[in-house]
């Protein structure tokens, strides 16, 4: 039986931390900016963490 690869397009998209929770980007500020305020723009930025409903598969394509 060969090995589990895990999805490394996944990998590099969300972190796990130190406590076990997996973090990721926020969506919603790679393109239409202009139409965005500043304001919302702001608060999209950084990281934050994966919803409950998607932790489940995110662990499965990381092969944990």
């Amino acid at each position: 039986m060969p090995k589990m690869k895990s999805h490394t397009g996944m990998g590099k998209r969300v972190k796990r931390t130190g406590s076990g929770k997996i973090v990721a980007e926020q969506a919603g500020k790679r393109h239409l900016l202009e139409g965005k305020s500043s304001k919302r723009t702001r608060r999209l930025t950084g990281v934050a963490e994966v919803a409950k409903a998607d932790v489940k598969r995110i662990k499965k394509l990381l092969g944990r």
